[in-house]
């Protein structure tokens, strides 16, 4: 039994396991005498808590002699892997995997290395300073280049500062492998708002409408102009009145930049209540 390794029960779970877990995750092998794909495992999930060092911590439970312990955790079947993070159960695997399968789960659970530059570079940008955020995410990606998430963080920078050809790299590269697809089709639309909607004076705009209210192209602009500036109701609004008048014009283009919007807009719960009434009125019109 190693510094990473050990025994545990009933008596000592809350402390060794959901405490420990607001520090690290801990891994919590249910097994029993008898069971030979225990043997297997076992072996296993030790050699890689020692490997690890204390990036992760297994604890060991004898699931004959902590049988009530094991039905409140759920254990149907050993041997049963469950990973707790923050004093919850997130993760969890039965069987004796191979142990490519067991390292890969191991390292879900486990913080990237740039996590802390990651962190540093959301203050930047909170600090309204996305060079020193560009900066810091370009070191991130050096230290983890597989992280998505810093891959991700690093395209927003540049969305934000109008690095158009960065910021299309990163997502073009992430479109069909990502895990956060949600994320990445937000991005892209927020993208698409950058190309279209940079330079438009909504003044002069909206006198145009006035002038001619049959201006579509003059509502496009000034709809792309509104969603950049994130005046999201308004820029549905003109989309919403091109679909009313010609939804077919520039090859559908309205319909297509509202559906982008609802992609943009539904990463933030706060936006539901918007989405849902321009959707609900959108279908109205195409039905």
């Amino acid at each position: 039994m190693s510094t990473f390794s050990f025994d545990t029960g009933t008596a000592d779970f809350q402390e060794k396991v959901l405490e420990a877990s607001k520090r690290v995750p801990v891994l919590v092998d249910f097994w029993a005498e008898w069971c030979a794909p225990c043997r297997v495992l076992k072996p296993v999930l030790e050699k890689l808590a020692g490997e690890y060092g204390g990036r992760f911590m297994l604890a060991k439970v004898n699931s004959d002699q902590h049988q009530e312990l094991a039905a409140r955790c759920g254990v149907r079947g050993i041997p049963s892997v469950k990973a707790f993070v923050n004093g919850e159960m997130v993760n969890e695997f039965t069987g004796a995997l191979p142990e490519m399968q067991v390292r890969a789960f191991i390292d879900n659970l486990l913080p990237s290395p740039a996590e802390p530059l990651r962190i540093a570079a959301q203050e930047a940008r909170a600090r309204g300073e996305p060079e020193v955020a560009c900066s810091l995410l370009a070191d991130a990606a050096q230290i983890a280049p597989a992280d998505e998430a810093v891959q991700l963080d690093l395209a927003e920078i540049h969305i934000d500062m109008h690095n158009v050809d960065a910021a299309r790299a990163i997502l073009d590269a992430h479109e069909h492998k990502a895990r956060d697809l949600t994320r990445v089709r937000a991005l892209q639309a927020r993208l698409k708002l950058v190309v279209a909607g940079t330079g438009a004076d909504p003044l002069t705009l909206t006198a145009r409408i006035d002038a001619n209210p049959g201006d579509l192209d003059a509502r496009l602009q000034l709809a792309n102009a509104l969603a950049l500036a994130s005046d999201y109701r308004p820029a549905l609004e003109q989309l919403l009145e091109i679909v009313r008048r010609d939804r077919k014009w520039h090859d559908e283009v309205a319909r297509k930049n509202m559906l982008d919007l609802f992609a943009l807009l539904g990463t933030e719960p706060r936006n539901d209540d918007l989405v849902r009434e321009f959707r609900i009125q959108l279908a109205r019109i195409l039905n």
